[in-house]
């Protein structure tokens, strides 16, 4: 029977886990993942989950023990957060090349320096192009039902990648809130238990890894393109059936948030889509005619969607907690791909983005008040000013 409990994102990540009867864990400590693994240590130490609970030496090792797990046909799982995701980097490719829907659960962190332990989108953003499913939840009910979803994905035959299920560390990772627990047989009915096509077996010898000569490369790659091409299509099915099954209402890629009559939206993905919520809602009492998009999928990126949705609007504000040093825009990555997704479409709206959230620093409504000033602005004087603005960190006046 379902029941409604009040926990953290990391909590209700350990319960996924349990619900999708994952059957070898490797973790590692960095905090503000760790919580993760330290509720399902004591699932397994109490006998309520059946599985191997492996400690590794380090990151590195981390993915190391879950990649050969998956290759021997064992759902597996592990995670991190910040720097901890970054040592790991070079097991990345491997796993989403080899085909192996392993999952990893990340509570995101800034990265060093200056070594804050804030939350911020850097660590699996530098991750992005390596083949894995990737996405951001809002609050800890999404963090349980985004794991469920990412396993039914990875895992069909169609897909078979790797999934990084993120959340952002604290505001989401240990700020608790309503989650509603599923019977178990509501899980088993949604997703089907692990099978690997080729799975590691000395009766059934396959290679995996092998060193190879560069002529044949480009086809490994390619095989793993039409896998994330193939994805966004798998995606919608599993949503359908999810919001059958559990009774949600998600949708596949987008979410869409007071939008209609809207002429200007945020757009942006993970728990400040929380307090955009209500500064949005003021905003509208206001007579600000305004919305916002939220981005449930990074990876794969729902290009046609993005397109559809925000060339209804004249102004897009994207709300960025990333860093691109360096990059087209000077500031964060989401805005290279909005701008790309919005390239052919015959009407295009005003875009800007604004770097706000970095190094886990709150987003107040003050700021959402103060970038819908500068979209305003824009409209008004039918114009981008700038590119990037550092919201609060610089004298821009709107």
């Amino acid at each position: 029977m379902a029941k409604e409990l009040i926990m953290s994102g990391c909590a209700s990540a350990a319960q996924a886990a349990k619900y999708a009867k994952v059957e070898v864990i490797c973790s590692y400590p960095i905090r503000p993942y760790t919580a993760i693994m330290m509720e399902l240590a004591k699932m397994v130490a109490n006998g309520e989950l059946d599985a191997e609970f492996i400690h590794g030496e380090g990151e590195h090792a981390q993915l190391s023990v879950v990649a050969g797990a998956s290759a021997a046909g064992a759902r597996a799982l592990t995670g991190s957060s910040g720097v901890g995701v970054t040592y790991a980097f070079e097991t990345y490719s491997p796993i989403a090349g080899g085909r192996l829907p392993l999952q990893m659960m990340i509570a995101d962190r800034a990265l060093d320096p200056p070594g804050d332990f804030g939350s911020e989108h850097t660590d699996a953003m530098s991750a992005r192009d390596q083949g894995w499913i990737m996405g951001w939840a809002e609050n800890p009910q999404e963090a349980f039902d985004n794991s469920l979803i990412y396993y039914r994905v990875g895992e069909d035959h169609r897909v078979l990648l790797p999934q990084m299920a993120c959340q952002d560390g604290y505001f989401v990772s240990h700020i608790p809130g309503k989650v509603v627990l599923p019977d178990q047989s509501q899980v088993d009915e949604f997703l089907p238990p692990y099978k690997l096509p080729h799975p590691l077996d000395p009766k059934h010898p396959v290679s995996h890894g092998p060193q190879i000569r560069p002529d044949q490369g480009t086809i490994m790659d390619l095989q793993r393109a039409e896998a994330m091409l193939a994805a966004p299509a798998v995606i919608k099915e599993a949503i359908a059936d999810f919001n059958k099954i559990f009774g949600r209402n998600y949708s596949p890629f987008l979410e869409e948030f007071m939008t209609d009559g809207a002429e200007m939206v945020f757009f942006l993905q993970g728990a400040h889509s929380m307090t955009c919520r209500h500064a949005v809602r003021h905003l509208r009492s206001q007579g600000v005619k305004v919305g916002m998009v939220r981005l449930r999928f990074l990876r794969p990126w729902p290009t046609d969607d993005v397109a559809s949705v925000l060339s209804k609007f004249k102004a897009v504000g994207v709300i960025e907690t990333n860093t691109s040093y360096g990059g087209a825009t000077r500031g964060g990555s989401l805005l290279h791909e909005v701008r790309a997704s919005l390239y052919d479409c015959p009407q295009r709206p005003l875009t800007t983005s604004f770097m706000a959230g970095l190094g886990g620093e709150m987003v107040p409504l003050r700021e959402f008040y103060y970038m819908a000033e500068v979209m305003s602005k824009m409209m008004k004087e039918g114009k981008t000013k700038k590119n990037v603005y550092w919201v609060n960190h610089e004298f821009d006046e709107a």
